[in-house]
């Protein structure tokens, strides 16, 4: 499986900090205040010896409660949309679909301590990770068990989110910058419908869901 769409799986995975406890609180206050965000990413995933395995890079939106649109551009093109009631990865190389429902599984992942609900401290345990070149640094554990990461670490500079580190389970870590994190954003509701292309093989897992 391809590195990003590891992560993928991870976002899709069933799924508080305090440095000096400033960090706990500007990431509680980032997480109340901003209701809508949009950002540039770039990726880079790290086997256990700390290789560098795959790199990339894309965009980021999101507009609370639960609704994302996370596409990589470089080097392949997949889309992951979240619209509040599915989400839906879109693979063009493949040019296939898998959609899945949006449940209590996703409120314990990774995407959920940016875009998902507000109460974060219910599914994760944050703590303080400490500052460093200008940066706070902060811990998410998850409370869900299979949440496909053993942790995550946010940074933090001027209030906004930074940079995103997380470890799975194998030792493996999957390292994000956000060069250009834009709180409050302005994002048109369209950011979040997707519509699977002409041809493309849909994988819906929710036509089997009682």
């Amino acid at each position: 499986m391809k590195p990003s769409l590891r992560f993928a799986a991870a976002l899709l995975a069933a799924v508080p900090f305090a440095a000096a406890a400033g960090a706990v609180d500007a990431f509680l206050a980032f997480s109340a205040a901003s209701r809508t965000a949009t950002a540039r990413f770039e990726q880079q995933v790290l086997d256990r010896t700390g290789k560098v395995v795959d790199r990339s890079s894309g965009t980021f939106a999101f507009s609370r409660p639960g609704r994302f649109r996370w596409a990589y551009d470089k080097p392949a093109r997949t889309v992951i949309v979240a619209d509040g009631k599915k989400l839906w990865i879109h693979d063009e190389d493949l040019n296939q679909v898998t959609v899945k429902a949006i449940d209590k599984a996703l409120s314990a992942t990774p995407a959920a301590l940016l875009a998902g609900r507000e109460d974060v401290t219910a599914v994760f345990t944050l703590s303080d990770a400490g500052s460093d070149a200008g940066i706070d640094w902060l811990e998410a554990l998850p409370k869900e068990r299979d949440s496909g990461f053993d942790r995550v670490r946010i940074g933090l500079r001027g209030g906004v989110p930074a940079a995103m580190v997380l470890h799975d389970s194998l030792g493996g870590r999957t390292v994000l910058q956000f060069p250009e994190f834009r709180a409050g954003a302005r994002v048109d509701a369209g950011t979040f419908r997707f519509t699977p292309p002409r041809g493309a093989d849909v994988l819906d897992e929710t036509a089997t869901r009682r």
